[in-house]
């Protein structure tokens, strides 16, 4: 078949395609350019290109073409399930058959192979996770490598570290791309790479540095996309501004936030103004999850409000608009997420409405970043000593690291050879292993970057999306005419009384429930620990509550500060301590409180404890003597430090480490043991500041009914998270 030959298969696919009955549908240039170069001439390729200018149809029309010249089935890697679902179907419409091998369909895993082996499959999608799953990754990853003819890297940038959102599972690639027989044509896609994101995927794919490499990077500008900041003076004002205006958006939309907290805070605010959103974050079922993209694609929701769960790979071609309730760090993150709106309309509104809160979120953020070399190497030599392979669970308490945190390194050691995942756990696989400070230096540096550049973003006086093609290095950037900047804004900060009281009524809402510790964490016998399985009822406490969550756009603000480290130690403030009483009150009259009149009801509590403090001991004293004085009930007394421990911290590492590191350094002084032999029949409230994993809580509630508390109530200003 000749060039041109090839040229108009390739279009009439295109059509099928886009479900185009007039058969002018053509392909972009560019688009062209890159299928020639993977079915005519079996090369590699990387394409750089905005997102909306159609990655998808490249590998959809090229695996068309080279299923009729009987190649073996396309394998794409891609790293969200709504990516797959819109990809199947959009497969379909080109005659594609599609499947998908993820964490949510494993029932169907045997039956997939069994297609793919018998030749029914022409496009298997595969997360990214499968690729390091020691079965996937020993049983079926060969026979997909030797029957491979088109592997497709969708969202490449996530193989780098020096991008926005590195995932090690992705480095699993380049096993797969060794063990591809020669001349199997290799496509990797991004919409969010900067000059130095690029050649790292390039390298690492095998794209770069040779002749037969085919590298496409187009100019990133977006027409449809009108950008825009708005500067409000608090996230009472934010929120009353999305109550009155978010009618005013086009279409249906997406409104990010940078927390889970805020993103349950915004839905239930915009709920009540008597607008139909749907929430989406990392902790929202599968079945809910796809519920709510079925609701968006057919516009039975005015918006998701979602965290950054919904971000690649969302494909909804008239989205109207997308608002940032808070700053992403990274403007390479900003430009793929904003770049979900305006793909199939003329117009589309892109706010950013940055907080006070952000920087804080970022911090926490870059905390989880690489561990420093002594927990790293204590990792291998923990692996290396054990004799045998260690799971997760088994692994976490004898290191100081949490466990999404040791998963993640565990899996870029993996691939730099220094450990294996094999079935039962992870072994030390002897290779020599050097920690590269100098990179990891460098990305910190550049997160660093990142964020003084989302800084610069909102406070330019420049083109805004001149600015963010700038960051992603795209030599044609040049101003848009269409931003807030360039064209004047198009929305007032303006927001009525009316909103504005009723924003601060949702944030001001005080009470969130602190749920108890009832097992022990896997492992301490390890950590030289005689704790195992359930917590004995008798040694629980009840359902706590504390004023907000650090996370909340409404108290965490209040709080936040209050409680940072470098804060200053002081009374209670008097808005605070009302804010406290309320939650007593709320309490005490709902479901099962005190004062519900129910016939479960708990008891009233009979006393006040506090818990020790070496930072805020007069903030936890002042707050604990309030609620005893207005709750007319005695101050008992606190727990304390046992001589010695008082100067101890707990690592804020994981479970097992944290209550190894609590262990003993507790007591019930005689005064308050005798103060509770003395209390009436009841709980008490356990006054703290702050409750991260609710280990320290659990110990001292432990500690406090073996000293004959009948109960413990939980009572804490604010929850880490």
């Amino acid at each position: 078949m000749s060039n041109e030959e090839l040229r108009t298969a390739a279009d009439a696919v295109l059509a099928r395609l886009v479900g185009d009955q007039t058969g002018r549908a053509r392909l972009r240039e560019d688009q062209w350019r890159a299928i020639e170069a993977l079915v005519a001439d079996k090369r590699r390729a990387l394409v750089v290109q905005r997102t909306g200018w159609g990655k998808s149809a490249v590998y959809f029309v090229a695996t068309s073409l080279l299923r009729e010249q009987g190649a073996g089935p396309t394998v794409i890697v891609s790293p969200l399930l709504a990516l797959m679902r819109n990809q199947v179907e959009a497969a379909a419409r080109a005659g594609i058959h599609a499947r998908t091998i993820n964490s949510s369909n494993t029932e169907e895993w045997d039956t997939i192979q069994a297609e793919v082996a018998a030749g029914t499959v022409d496009v298997l999608l595969v997360s990214p996770e499968r690729l390091n799953n020691p079965d996937f990754r020993d049983e079926v990853l060969p026979r997909l490598a030797a029957a491979t003819g088109l592997l497709v890297v969708d969202e490449a940038h996530c193989i780098s570290d020096w991008g926005h959102d590195f995932r090690p599972d992705y480095r699993r690639l380049r096993t797969m791309l060794a063990d591809l027989p020669p001349g199997v044509p290799v496509l990797a896609t991004t919409a969010t790479a900067n000059a130095r994101v690029t050649a790292d995927v390039a390298e690492q794919l095998g794209t770069g540095g040779g002749s037969d490499a085919l590298v496409l990077r187009g100019p990133l500008d977006r027409e449809s996309l009108s950008l825009g900041v708005l500067e409000l003076p608090d996230a009472a004002s934010r929120l009353a501004w999305l109550g009155e205006h978010l009618n005013d958006l086009p279409g249906s939309g997406i409104i990010y936030t940078l927390t889970v907290a805020a993103a349950e805070e915004v839905t239930a605010f915009l709920r009540q103004c008597g607008h139909t959103v749907s929430s989406y974050t990392g902790k929202t079922e599968n079945a809910e999850r796809q519920q709510a993209e079925e609701d968006l694609l057919a516009n039975r929701v005015k918006a998701l409000v979602a965290t950054s769960a919904l971000g690649m790979g969302f494909d909804k071609p008239d989205l109207g608009f997308v608002v940032h309730l808070g700053s992403p760090s990274s403007p390479i993150a900003y430009y793929q997420q904003v770049g979900r709106a305006g793909r199939g309309v003329e117009h589309a509104e892109v706010l950013l409405m940055p907080g006070k809160e952000d920087e804080a979120i970022w911090r926490y953020f870059a905390s989880v970043a690489f561990p420093p070399e002594s927990q790293v190497r204590l990792t291998l030599d923990t692996l290396a000593n054990a004799g045998r392979p260690l799971s997760l669970p088994a692994l976490e308490p004898l290191v100081e690291l949490r466990r999404t945190r040791l998963e993640t390194m565990l899996k870029v050691l993996d691939v730099d050879g220094a450990v294996r995942r094999v079935k039962g756990g992870w072994i030390s696989t002897g290779q020599q292993w050097t920690y590269d400070a100098e990179r990891y230096a460098w990305v910190a540096r550049q997160r660093e970057a990142e964020q003084q550049a989302m800084r610069d973003y909102a406070t330019t006086s420049g083109c805004r999306m001149e600015f963010l093609r700038l960051q992603l290095d795209d030599e044609a950037a040049a101003p848009c005419g269409r931003c807030d900047n360039c064209k004047g804004p198009r929305f007032d900060t303006e927001v009525s009384t009316t909103s504005l009281d009723a924003a601060r009524g949702e944030l001001g809402r005080a009470g969130v429930e602190v749920e108890p510790r009832k097992m022990w964490p896997t492992g301490l016998a390890a950590v030289g620990m005689d704790l195992k399985g359930r917590i004995p009822a008798s040694e629980q406490a009840g359902t706590g509550r504390a004023l907000g969550r650090l996370s909340d756009i409404g108290w965490g603000n209040r709080l936040r500060p209050m409680l940072a480290p470098q804060s200053t130690d002081g009374a209670i403030p008097d808005d605070v301590a009302r804010a406290v009483v309320e939650v007593l009150a709320d309490w005490a009259k709902g479901p099962g409180g005190w004062a519900s009149g129910s016939p479960d009801a708990q008891l009233r509590p009979v006393g006040v404890v506090t818990m020790p403090s070496r930072t805020r001991p007069q903030l936890i004293q002042s707050l604990a003597t309030h609620i005893a004085n207005v709750g007319r009930m005695p101050l008992l007394g606190s727990l304390a430090y046992v001589p010695g421990a008082d100067h101890m911290s707990p690592p804020r590492s994981n479970s097992a480490q944290r209550l190894r590191a609590l262990d003993g350094t507790l007591t019930v002084p005689g005064e308050l043991a005798e103060s509770l032999r003395q209390a009436p029949g009841g709980p008490v409230l356990l006054v703290d500041d702050l409750t991260e994993t609710g280990w320290t809580l659990a110990v001292a509630t432990r500690m406090l009914r073996r000293a004959s508390a009948e109960g413990v109530l939980p009572l804490v200003l604010a929850i880490q998270g």
